[in-house]
This record gives C-alpha cells, structure tokens and sequence, in this order.
C-alpha cells in the first residue's frame, strides 16, 4: 500500500528558494548532486539532453513541451518512506543541528555540505515536476506479488509546482505529493534517483562545459566518489555520449603558487612566508584556511576560473577575484586577468552561516566576512608582488615561442662571424619583451614586426659597441677595422631591407584603399607629401628641407601676385585649406605633383592650372629677384598621376608639347603603384642576396 506524504509549504517559499534563486540547469544538478555526496553516494550519474533547449519558446510567448527529462541517480543510502518524510519533506530544517543525523554522512563520516534544507526546491527553477525515487535503511524481508523477497524499503514521490501553488489559497494546510508506482516497494539496492520533468524555457549546456560547470562547483578530492554524465539523446556508443568528471583543472603559472596548509604559508620558492598566516583571528578565535592561489598559466578562458573559488564543506560557497578590494591597485589589471585559486573555510557555515543561499557570494558585511575578506586582500597584494617576476618571464618566454625569435635570428644571421649580430638580435627582441602584455604578445602581427625590427636593429647595436670598443683602443687593429665595415655593410643592408619592406606595407595598403569613394582627392596629394617616394622610389622625404620650404612660401606669394588667387602648397599645415598640388624636391629638381583620384579623367580647366603651374613656376626661376634658389633648383617637372584624359583642343597641345619636351611625366594609378612595388621588391631581394654574400664572405 502506497505510503500518504505530506509537507508544509507556501507559494512564496517555493519562489524565493525554487524558482528565484535557481536559474541555471548546472546549478539545480549540482545541488541534486551535493545530497547524493551527503548521502554517501560512491556514484552519481546524471542523465540529461547535452546542448539542448528544454522547452521551446512559442511566437506568442508560452512554452511547449519538449518532453525532455533530467535524471540524477546515486548509489547512497537512500531514505525509507519514514524517512523522506522525517527528513526530505521539512522545509529548512538544519540538518546538523538533528541529532538523528548530525554533520557527517553515516558511511564515509563526510562533512556534509547541506545545512539549511532547501536545496531539494532547486529544481522548481527550471521545471515543474520533480519525482524522487529513494531505497534506504536496513535490508528487509517482504511479500510483494506473493512472494518473499529481500531488499530495501522504497519512497517515491512526485512534487508539482503547480499543485503547490494552488494550495497556497489554504495555507494551513500541508500539501501532499503524488505517490508513484515504486513506493512501499523492495529495491535491490540503496540509492536516490531524482527526474526533473515539465521544463521551462532553459538550456543544458554541452557536455564538456556542464563538466567544467559542475566540477568547479566541488572541491573536494574523488577518491571515494565519481560524477558521470550522459547524453540522453545520443547513443551510448557515441564517443561524446559520456564524461567521467575530475577535479576542477587550473593550469598555473610556475613559481607563483602560495599554499596555506597545516598552518603555514608556503611561498612560491617553497619557503615558509613569515608574515603571513593560514586564516586569521577574530574574537579570540582562530579560522583556519587551506588551499592555494596562484597565476594562471593563461588570461581568463571564462567565467569559471576567474578568481578565487571558496569552498565551504567542498562546496562552492563564492568566487572572488579581489576580495572586493577597491580598483587602482599595482598590478591590478594583471591580477584580474590571471589570479586564480582555491580554499577551503569550513568554518563559513558552522556558529554563523556566512554563505547565501544560491551560494553566490558570501555575507561580506558580517563582521566575520570582513575580517576574512581583510586577509584576502592581503593575499592579493601579497601575490601581485611575488607573481610579478615570474608573470614578465611568462610573458617573455611566450613572445620568444610565438615570434620563433632564435629561429629567424639565425636564419637571417647564419655565419659564425655573425655571432654577435645574432646575440644582439635577440636582446633587443627580450627587451620587447619584456616589455609587452600579455594581450598584446597574443596579436601575431604585432610581434612579427617587432622581431623584425630586432633583427634590422642588431647591426646598428652591434657597430656602436664595436666602434665605442675601437676609440678605447690606442691603436686599432686591421683586423677589427675589417669588422666594422662588415658589421657596417650588414647594418646599412639590414636597414634599406626594412625600409623596402615597410614601403611595401604601404603600397599594399594604398591598392586597397584607393579605389574607396570616401577618401578625398587632397588626402592623396597629403600622402604624396610624406611620402614622395610613392611617385618615384629614388625621391628622399626631405619636405622639410629649409630650401624646398623656402621656395613653396616665396612662390606662393608670386603666384598670388601675378594671378590674384591664393595657392597652399605650405606643409598643409592649415588643416581647412585644400592643398593645390604637391612641391617636393630631387637633385636641384623642383617636382611638382598633381594627383587625381583613380577613375579621374582630366579636363580643359585641370589642364589650364597645370599649365599656368608650368608657366609661372619658369617665369619664378627665371627671375632674377629669385635667383638664390636657381642655386638649389636649376630646373623644376611636372608629374600627374591619372588614369584618363578628357583634353581637347589647346590644353591637348599644352600637354602633348609637354610630353614631347619632358617637362611632365603622365603615370595611371596602376602603372604608379606597380612601378613603385617593383622597385622596392627588386631592391629587397638584392639587399637579401647582398647581405648573403657578405655572411658567406665572413664565414669563409
């Protein structure tokens, strides 16, 4: 006969305990999962839909049914139907204050991790049904169908969330769960399955992040128990059907682990650190605390290793990442992105229950909370000095490994007289190094550019060092003289590679941007100022030649007066003036740059400024008021960068004449940048197979 349960419960008590406080399908199994530890379960396996939606959402916002189920089955001691409702059917009884039970589990004597008997409403977070299946107490003889049989009395039970709720309009009277099929029954063994049915809207993580989740959700050693997941909509034979959960995995930073433990502190270097202690006093009382923090070996993958998980009885009780220290701290970015650990407070729920509910936090306000939480900012200061070094030489070590630094040093430095060159390259690399975050060793191009500026800096280091060892010398031997101008042929090889290559960057990066409709003609022409090797790989940036910035000025002025119109060439230094066209300078050469945007084909009255350009730029040269600058530039070329010409007329006979005598030069954009890219693709390639042949040179 079917056993007649019953409980006390409100409405308001299911929401605040059930369906508030548990919104998360891995928190709900990890609760489920903490009684079959109390129950001194040897196994617990989890049966659940990896992955999936638990219910589907519908257009006009209610929930249909996906007839999933999660099932939580241990092998523990299970409950008689006496028991589940002595014990499992009171709402917040402590469980360590019953004498019947008391705070260790009756097998394994574990520190039980329930206290304040509310964790079975969990599951009223994400579902509406919860049935419980429990065999427990002494093995007993029994008729059923019968026949005499052996084995362990049943409870079975079946909760409904919406029956609760409704019986909330009679709150003096105790609600009374379903009774199932099993109850009163034998079962062969001992154990507790739990099923969660009639889902709200929810999803069960995949199954390696439900292990991850539940794993960090314990801490405690798995000698004696073991968590199993299943997929229940997978195969058994499936590979990814199954997960045997282990500890909650950290990989540390070496050498930045402080240990408290047998009430001591143990220091990175395995020291005893002096000053510290394992906990701390508060009212003449001492609350003891063991486990570890330390740096990650890597930034934060998630949520669930940042910072420090406190466990109380092995169970998660908060996560801190600072103790709540206030920001602005030394090394606080670091700390935040690396400090991990775990400890252990048992004492966090015993005279006094510091922890909330959900186990999210814990009661920092206290005045027990905010002694600990004093000791733990100690702690983070403590290892935010110790760490420092170590976290520089992880950082350093993962830019070598990521930079293939000695790789690509010797490969562009084989010889054995290049030995120095080589060392050198590879400290100023480690000074890079050890300069850089970590967030930034993780950006590829970032550290690619910076190896390579290693390496076209090692010459010039290493020239300097030997030149500075030369003047020290009363008198230089032929054979250091012939190194320094090795090192110095290197030195200048090195660094008109790395010009070639960065003007390379630039060409690529101007065939992308080019034909972009938002960029402006007079951003070009700015281009070609800083850049005049752009039009011709031969021309020096030298704009700011006081000669060239003296005739821009002085013809400025000329053209001004002779047409009455104002012409800006000056260094654009005035931000809202639209520069006319660019006057750079190239062996007594005054070269003036006209651009257009690619696409642009030139008309009549581009021409007519092109041709007044030429006529006054002459008329200036020629003048004798001007003729100091005819020292400079005895001679001045158009160049117009342009893919079409619409000319006709006079202005097609000004330009064809110009051709004709040379004094313009018409380049396309494609023909502009292919010339250019060419130039300084040959010039690497012969700067290469020239610092090739002096390696060789040395090393024979």
């Amino acid at each position: 006969m079917a056993n007649e349960y019953s409980m006390r419960i409100s409405r308001l008590t299911v929401d605040k305990l059930g369906v508030k406080l548990y919104d998360k399908v891995s928190a709900v199994i990890a609760e489920l999962i903490s009684n079959s530890y109390d129950a001194d379960a040897q196994e617990v396996v989890v049966h659940a839909p990896m992955g999936k939606f638990l219910a589907v959402k519908e257009k006009d916002g209610s929930l249909s049914d996906k007839n999933f189920k999660i099932e939580i089955g241990d092998n523990g001691t299970g409950m008689t139907p006496e028991q589940m409702q002595q014990f499992f059917l009171v709402i917040g009884a402590d469980r360590r204050a019953d004498s019947r039970r008391g705070s260790t589990s009756p097998k394994y004597g574990r520190k039980v991790m329930g206290r304040k008997g509310v964790g079975k409403l969990a599951p009223f977070g994400i579902c509406k049904i919860i049935e419980v299946i429990s065999a427990g107490g002494e093995e007993i003889s029994k008729l059923e169908n019968g026949k005499k049989k052996r084995g362990y009395l049943t409870s079975h039970i079946i909760l409904n969330y919406d029956e609760i709720i409704a019986e909330d309009d009679e709150p003096n009277e105790p609600y009374k769960p379903s009774t199932g099929q099993f109850d009163d029954t034998l079962s062969d063994e001992t154990g507790t399955t739990v099923i969660l049915r009639n889902f709200n809207y929810r999803l069960v993580s995949d199954i390696e992040t439900l292990s991850r989740q539940i794993a960090q959700r314990f801490g405690i050693p798995s000698q004696d128990w073991k968590i199993i997941l299943q997929d229940n909509t997978k195969s058994p034979s499936d590979p990814d059907s199954s997960r045997t959960i282990s500890e909650f995995d950290v990989q540390t930073m070496p050498n930045t682990r402080i240990s408290f433990q047998q009430d001591e502190v143990i220091g990175p270097d395995g020291d005893v650190i002096c000053d510290l202690e394992a906990g701390f006093n508060y009212n003449e009382n001492f609350y003891p605390i063991k486990g570890w923090v330390a740096y990650s070996k890597e930034p934060y993958k998630d949520d669930l290793m940042a910072g420090i998980r406190i466990y109380c009885r092995g169970k998660i009780a908060a996560q801190t990442l600072v103790f709540n220290r206030a920001a602005g701290f030394t090394g606080e970015h670091t700390i935040r992105s690396y400090l991990v650990g775990e400890l252990q407070a048992d004492w966090l729920d015993e005279d006094e229950d510091l922890i909330q509910t959900d186990r999210r936090d814990i009661l920092w306000s206290d005045e027990l909370g905010s002694a600990f939480q004093k000791w733990g900012q100690e702690i983070v200061r403590r290892i935010g000095t110790l760490a420092r070094d170590p976290i520089r030489k992880a950082t350093l070590d993962l830019f070598l490994e990521t930079g293939h630094v000695e790789e690509r040093v010797l490969d562009t430095y084989p010889s054995n007289d290049e030995r120095e060159i080589r060392e050198q390259a590879i400290d100023v690399a480690k000074m890079f190094g050890r300069t850089m975050s970590r967030a930034e060793v993780a950006d590829q191009e970032v550290v690619d550019d910076l190896v390579d500026l290693s390496i076209a800096l090692a010459p010039h280091v290493t020239l300097d060092e030997k030149m500075r060892d030369a003047a020290k010398q009363t008198e230089t031997p032929f054979e250091m003289l012939s190194s320094l101008l090795r090192t110095a042929r290197i030195a200048e090889l090195s660094s008109f590679g790395r010009i070639a290559e960065e003007r390379l960057k630039v060409i690529g990066r101007l065939e992308t941007l080019k034909d972009d409709a938002n960029i402006k003609e007079d951003s070009f022409q700015n281009l070609i100022e800083d850049a005049p090797w752009l039009i011709n790989p031969e021309w020096a940036p030298i704009t700011a030649n006081q000669s060239l910035n003296s005739l821009r000025k002085e013809f400025e002025k000329y053209y001004e007066r002779e047409t009455g119109e104002t012409l800006t060439l000056s260094d654009f230094q005035s931000k809202n003036k639209r520069p006319d066209f660019v006057l750079s300078s190239q062996e007594g050469v005054a070269q003036i740059v006209e651009i257009k945007k690619p696409g642009h084909s030139l008309k009549n009255e581009e021409m007519d400024r092109i041709i007044n350009y030429h006529n006054l730029m002459r008329e200036f040269l020629s003048d004798d008021k001007n003729s100091q600058f005819r020292k400079f530039f005895n001679d001045f070329h158009i160049t117009l960068v342009c893919d079409e010409s619409a000319l006709t007329g006079a202005q097609r006979a000004a330009y064809d004449g110009y051709l004709v005598s040379q004094k313009l030069t018409h380049i396309s954009w494609k023909d502009f940048l292919l010339r250019t890219q060419m130039v300084h693709k040959d010039f690497l390639t012969e700067a290469n197979r020239q610092r090739g042949l002096v390696s060789t040179t040395e090393s024979h």
